[in-house]
């Protein structure tokens, strides 16, 4: 066993506190013990951020996300949480998938307690709390019944379509004209090499865009948005992506391609289910609303780049 191993195990004791688990963490990242942290211990199954781990993390990196998150739940010790919730909660400081691997080494180095559980839809999640709280079931339940309630497919797919339509409203207000929904051709060019399509096509002083809408609290997939744009350059119209949130890097690589990314930063409910986002909301920390529209600020944003870019 490597020095720094040994040397941590001796600080953790029975009652170690999280910094210190955060330490062993580290020193069997670096390779002390041979352990290694496997898509087995994922604390989300829903997460969609698997294959986007990028090579070569630093490890000064990694020691402020454990040393963050061990802190953090040495400060809640009577909560109980679930992966994406901690994402969308740390994402001003870290991609999802940072956060992601952090919750994963606490798991496997004993700081955190995970238990899957089944969700009446069909799927599962996996909630996590710190291991010194001693009855985290009722709590554990009440998490898992909002999951269940928000996540239900119908909520799901009313939440897609919640997304569109405010966008539709927020573009049609700013006299961009709809050419089409669900489409992969424009005027005479077509995209044939997947069966993706794009959700609008909008035009203004002859302009054309090519819009994709992502009401979700987690990233789109990286490989779909790279298709996107592609499709865009295809079709001869910009790319655009209306999300709630999108990695800076991710972003510029649209900019890249000529394309804007709005981001919205809170997942957008239907008006009928506004007692649901409130307690989503207050509840669970997640930033979800129901407004009536998009603010015009939001889609003032838009606007001010299509006018730069004319």
């Amino acid at each position: 066993m490597g020095t720094d191993v040994t040397r941590c195990l001796c600080e953790i004791g029975p009652h170690g506190t999280g910094l210190a688990l955060a330490r062993l963490a580290l020193a069997i990242l670096a390779g002390g013990c041979g352990a290694s942290v496997t898509s087995g211990s994922d604390p989300d199954p829903s997460s969609d951020l698997k294959g986007h781990m990028p090579e070569g993390v630093d490890a000064r990196s990694d020691e402020t996300v454990l040393n963050t998150l061990a802190d953090y739940f040495d400060r809640n010790r009577e909560r109980v949480y679930f992966s994406r919730q901690l994402e969308v909660a740390f994402e001003s400081q870290w991609f999802h998938w940072i956060t992601n691997r952090g919750l994963r080494m606490l798991i496997e180095q004993g700081l955190l307690v995970a238990e899957e559980r089944t969700l009446s839809t069909g799927g599962s999640i996996h909630v996590m709390w710190h291991r010194g709280y001693r009855y985290p079931k009722r709590e554990a339940a009440r998490v898992v019944a909002l999951v269940e309630e928000y996540a239900h497919p119908n909520i799901g797919a009313s939440l897609g379509l919640q997304g569109e339509m405010l966008t539709l409203e927020g573009f049609a207000r700013h006299q961009f004209v709809l050419h089409g929904r669900e489409v992969n051709s424009f005027r005479g060019r077509r995209w044939d090499e997947t069966a993706h399509d794009l959700d609008f096509i909008f035009e203004r002083d002859n302009q054309a865009y090519g819009v994709e809408v992502k009401n979700t609290l987690g990233y789109m997939d990286q490989r779909e948005l790279r298709i996107k744009v592609r499709m865009a350059g295809v079709l001869g119209i910009r790319p655009v992506f209306v999300v709630r949130m999108m990695p800076k890097n991710w972003i510029y690589e649209v900019q890249k391609a000529g394309g804007f990314v709005l981001v919205l930063k809170w997942q957008l409910y239907p008006w009928t289910h506004r007692d649901l986002a409130r307690r989503v909301r207050d509840e669970l920390g997640l930033p979800v609303d129901a407004p009536r529209a998009l603010e015009d600020g939001t889609t003032q944003r838009f606007l001010r780049w299509h006018l730069r870019n004319m």
